[in-house]
């Protein structure tokens, strides 16, 4: 996929310098370069931004569920460091 933006941005970088003037250039890439690719590209990457914030939510409760677990073994008690204890 990064090839084929690669390859947009250079045909159009080609194409803003056959302009007339600087400011048709500019205008022809931002244009029809930058603004399309940044809608295309966004759009395309929704689906693995999708998974990747499934991915957090699904690490964030399999940490709460252990975190539960190993409180629930111990007895839901703090553990007591040995110097503190008054034998």
């Amino acid at each position: 996929m990064h090839i084929v933006a690669i390859a947009w941005i250079y045909v159009v970088f080609m194409m803003a310098i056959t302009e007339a003037n600087a400011v048709a250039g500019v205008m022809t890439f931002l244009l029809y370069g930058v603004l399309p690719l940044t809608i295309v590209l966004y759009l395309m990457g929704t689906p693995q931004r999708k998974r990747n914030r499934q991915r957090a939510e699904n690490s964030a409760r399999l940490a709460a569920q252990q975190k539960a677990a190993a409180t629930a073994v111990t007895g839901a008690q703090a553990p007591v460091s040995p110097e503190k204890t008054n034998e």
